[in-house]
């Protein structure tokens, strides 16, 4: 009997996933299944990755899903080629369906998947799921992507019909009818098998967030330390639990503010696909030889919460604590490494990559070359924010200091690392010396 695979990866639903869909109207049974990819798995500094656990949770969670609806559903800790040619060999493939996946390494993943599936004569079919508009959807009129946001969300708002933000009708036809039962399937992994440990954080519902929280999110976004400053779905966005359609027509109704930030995302996404070599290199190329300091005390001290500018140590505290980091102590914290102390934001990019609960590579580097000024686009290199200025305007109460600092306004409190003003004049001058001399 000839059979589907559906391969999940961020897409760890159910419901709404399009892929999925497409393999169960494929008119083959279908057999999910999940790789805990060890090209990925394997470069983590920690065997105690609080998104590992949540991951295997999902997965487990699929499994039961399938399951009760009278279907098998399959988990391989290895490499995905690997774990491929064995499918392949073992049984009769007609199809592997997928979502796409728009990081470099995905990318050369996928192809040699594709290729793999082409030589047991099977298709390997990759569908849009995790965005609404994205690659080469939404090209300027030069045929490359928009250089500026507000242009690109223009075109995206033009373009976006109800039909974009409709759901797939995948859960309803995840049914007996649709799945295959696989004999004597191979046991699933656990954690402790992959040489993971058990560790779990906090984490919001993958349901919508409440309709208030939506409507007032243009006022608190800013505001860190409210559980209600952001819709917190990011790490569920990042995971595929929570489908992006189902977000972005909440955002649509209710808060433009929110549907914007969301097209951010799709922004993101399709720049680092068209331009991949920003997830390691400035993409401008007269800022690709600053001369950065990158002094490995101070480093340190960001990574800790020690450099003496409270909201910086606040937001650095919370993320090493609870693997989350608000939005604007995010925007405080990689604004003074990269220009108060002048550390590359590859940095910044690596210790981010291994402590979000939701980090995206997409996401994180086109943030943290905004900030860089390196971007695709960019805040101008020669803007410093102030930290002062940032906490005096956003926790003028230092209500959010004090949740991770409590030491703070004492003398055990350590004095700023750097001085502010000195510290703007220095990234400033370092900064417009190499962007003169590459253009030189």
């Amino acid at each position: 009997m000839k059979i589907a695979l559906f391969w999940h990866r961020r897409d760890l639903r159910q419901h709404d996933n399009a892929g999925l869909t497409a393999a169960l109207q494929s008119g083959y049974p279908v057999v999910p299944l999940f790789i805990y990819d060890r090209e990925i798995l394997d470069l983590l500094p920690s065997r105690r990755d609080a998104r590992v656990t949540f991951i295997y949770d999902e997965v487990e969670r699929l499994a039961r899903q399938t399951a009760q609806a009278g279907g098998s559903f399959l988990a391989f800790y290895g490499r995905p080629v690997e774990v491929f040619e064995q499918l392949l060999t073992q049984h009769e493939v007609a199809a592997i369906y997928t979502n796409e996946d728009y990081e470099p390494y995905a990318a050369e993943r996928d192809a040699a998947v594709g290729a793999l599936a082409a030589r047991h004569g099977a298709t390997f079919q990759a569908l849009k799921d995790q965005v609404i508009f994205a690659k080469n959807e939404l090209l300027g009129k030069s045929g490359k992507p928009a250089r500026v946001f507000g242009a690109y969300r223009k075109a995206w708002l033009d373009k976006l019909q109800d039909a974009h933000l409709q759901p797939y009708p995948s859960a309803g036809l995840y049914t007996a009818e649709h799945l295959a039962h696989v004999p004597d399937a191979p046991a699933r992994p656990t954690l402790s098998s992959m040489g993971f440990e058990e560790f779990r954080q906090q984490v919001p519902t993958n349901e919508l967030p409440a309709e208030e929280l939506v409507r007032s999110y243009h006022l608190t976004r800013d505001t860190p330390g409210r559980v209600d400053s952001s819709t917190r779905r990011s790490l569920h966005l990042r995971f595929g639990t929570l489908s992006v359609r189902e977000l972005m027509h909440q955002a649509r109704e209710l808060n433009p503010k929110l549907l914007a930030e969301l097209i951010w995302r799709d922004y993101f996404m399709m720049l680092l696909w068209h331009y991949p070599s920003t997830a390691t290199e400035s993409f401008e190329p007269r800022l690709r030889r600053v001369p950065y300091r990158n002094n490995e005390k101070e480093f340190r001290a960001w990574c800790e919460g020690r450099t003496g500018y409270p909201l910086v140590d606040a937001g650095m505290r919370e993320l090493n604590q609870t693997g989350y980091l608000p939005n604007r102590a995010r925007i405080a914290a990689a604004g003074f490494l990269v220009k108060h102390l002048l550390i590359d934001w590859r940095w910044g990019d690596r210790y981010f990559a291994d402590k979000l609960l939701d980090y995206d590579m997409a996401q994180n580097v086109g943030n943290w070359q905004w900030m860089a000024g390196t971007g695709v686009v960019a805040a101008p290199w020669f803007r410093v924010y102030s930290p002062q200025s940032q906490q005096e305007q956003y926790d003028p109460t230092f209500a959010y200091v004090w949740q991770w600092v409590p030491e703070f306004g004492t003398c055990h409190y350590p004095k700023p690392i750097v001085e502010h003003k000195f510290a703007r004049d220095r990234a400033i001058e370092t900064l417009r010396t190499a962007y003169r001399a590459a253009g030189e």
